[in-house]
């Protein structure tokens, strides 16, 4: 196995984790564990998609579930200063 199919496999594996722990109420789906999950997994894949097997319309899907997860880290951080 090379290093992007390993990056791919762990982002699966990171997303399925965050959403069956939010699917099972184990995890807040607005919550830091969740989102980050999320973002990391969603970056495993395009990593993987990306300087691996191409193919633009999963690349666009994991682009953008990293970019929702990573709005709502900001969110999260954004309310945190305000207190």
């Amino acid at each position: 196995m090379i290093w992007t199919d390993a990056a791919g496999l762990a982002g699966v594996l990171m997303i399925l984790a965050a959403y069956a722990g939010s699917a099972l109420g184990h995890l807040d789906p607005k919550g830091f564990q969740s989102l980050l999950g999320n973002f990391v997994g969603a970056c495993g894949i395009l990593a993987s998609l990306l300087f691996g097997a191409f193919n633009l319309s999963a690349s666009i899907m994991e682009g953008s579930w990293a970019l929702v997860a990573l709005a709502g880290l900001l969110r999260l951080a954004i309310l945190r200063r305000r207190g």
